[in-house]
């Protein structure tokens, strides 16, 4: 629950830096907030096409009849998108990367954080730092590069900066819902990633399930962390943990763990590099200039 003091520091805050702007591009590529409703709907028929096309989730009527995957968090959330300005007859581009970007004054309006449906995490919204929801994430197949991930990881590492964000939290999947089949994936993320007790969150009871399921000497922890999902690997890479329990995800055909980053914790690899490009950033949203920086989409 949020405190007194913490909307006190969120409303300093935000009068102070106003809503983040910033703008990132490399190429033909843009990373930016969405700015109005014709974009928020082309980030839900980008989640449709990825979630619902490719992954064989199950939607809802309306969603099939709309083609788009939206529910009650969409409106108030923050949606950072790729765009490609590349080839498109619109001349707003075309979204090919989206995440949705909740804080806790957003989850304070909904009632919720999205990962509370799944996860126990009231030590995550006890603590007094600024908080930050990541979910959502998906990026059209034929962008599936470095250019787009990066420019993506940079535009929050951006929005993380600008906020002064400590602590990154969200759902991550793993593909399938046979629990044995992920056996290894799973323990090996227990026996090796398991987040700090402060921090850490933990499945619901009613859905929680048992992670610890092989011992660590018994598997090759380089070919385990080699075959786990992009997204996860990401997460971990970047200093991440994972909490305790996993979920089964029936609609999405998944099993979810929650992922925690401590910012300042960050592997320095990255942190170097994404606070440089974030400081930028900052600096020119706060001039006026919208945040506009341009950078070599190779870099890293």
């Amino acid at each position: 629950m949020t405190t007194e003091s913490q909307r006190e520091a969120e409303s300093k805050r935000t009068a102070v830096k106003g809503p983040y702007s910033g703008v990132l591009r490399a190429g033909d590529l843009e990373v930016r907030l969405a700015r109005n409703e014709a974009e928020i709907r082309a980030s839900q028929h980008l989640r449709y096409r990825v979630f619902y096309g490719e992954m064989t989730a199950h939607p809802s009527d309306d969603m099939v009849r709309e083609e788009r995957y939206f529910d009650d968090f969409d409106p108030l959330c923050d949606h950072l998108l790729v765009i490609d300005h590349s080839g498109s007859s619109n001349a707003e581009g075309m979204v090919v990367g989206t995440y949705r970007l909740i804080r806790r004054p957003v989850a304070e309006k909904l009632g919720q954080f999205y990962s509370a449906t799944e996860f126990d995490i009231a030590n995550i919204t006890a603590l007094k730092g600024e908080i930050l929801e990541l979910g959502r994430s998906c990026v059209a197949p034929e962008h599936r590069t470095r250019p787009a991930m990066q420019l993506l990881w940079e535009g929050i590492a951006a929005y993380v900066f600008h906020y002064d964000i400590e602590i990154m939290f969200g759902c991550a999947s793993l593909p399938g819902t046979d629990i044995q089949a992920l056996a290894e994936p799973l323990s090996y993320l227990y026996h090796f990633h398991l987040a700090p007790k402060p921090y850490r969150p933990r499945a619901r009871a009613e859905r929680h399930i048992n992670m610890d399921m092989v011992k660590p000497e018994s598997m090759n922890a380089r070919r385990v962390m080699a075959s786990l999902p992009p997204l996860i690997k990401g997460y971990l890479r970047l200093g991440g943990f994972i909490g305790d329990g996993a979920v089964v995800d029936e609609q999405f055909n998944t099993t979810d763990v929650c992922i925690v980053v401590k910012t300042n914790l960050v592997t320095k690899k990255y942190f170097r590099h994404f606070e440089r490009t974030a400081r930028l950033v900052d600096e020119g949203a706060e001039e006026g200039k919208a945040g506009d920086v341009s950078r070599n989409a190779g870099g890293a």
